[in-house]
């Protein structure tokens, strides 16, 4: 996949509107849910217990579903690059809902859309529009909005 690349405010306005990716899918797997248990410290059994997920009505250990909200930034990598202005952070998020679980042992993958592009006093926020889906689930696993705030 290639990655688009905004060199400035006017390329990103000008892509109001553009879908991106999909990203190549992504297996996830027990390690790498445990592990996001062991950082997050939210070891319910639904993640982490193989043997009474097998029972329940998923019949297997899913995902955390800010595990899914987690893998936005890799995601973002993959699909663009924003390289004007002198800093980009991390604003926030708005709009996060997991409508759909992801079992372990699935490969998830993402799009994302330019949303807005607004001038504020500390610089310009670029709002994307994100839905990380799960091979063969019907309906989306992740949906978001990300805020980045481009520095001048």
């Amino acid at each position: 996949m290639t990655q688009r690349v905004f060199r400035s405010v006017p390329d990103l306005e000008a892509a109001v509107g553009e879908e991106l990716g999909p990203t190549d899918w992504v297996e996830i797997t027990q390690d790498t849910v445990d592990g996001f248990a062991d950082l997050t410290g939210d070891h319910q059994w639904i993640h982490v217990d193989v043997d009474r997920a097998r029972t329940s009505p998923f019949g297997g250990t899913i995902a955390h579903g800010y595990l899914t909200l987690s893998m936005l930034p890799s995601f973002s990598t993959s699909l663009y690059s924003i390289k004007a202005g002198t800093a980009r952070l991390n604003y926030g998020l708005e709009k996060v809902r997991f409508p759909a679980s992801v079992l372990v042992g699935s490969k998830v993958r993402a799009t994302a859309t330019i949303k807005q592009i607004r001038q504020v006093s500390a610089g310009t926020q670029v709002r994307v529009g994100w839905t990380v889906e799960a091979d063969g689930v019907a309906r989306p696993v992740c949906v978001a909005e990300s805020i980045t705030l481009v520095v001048p």
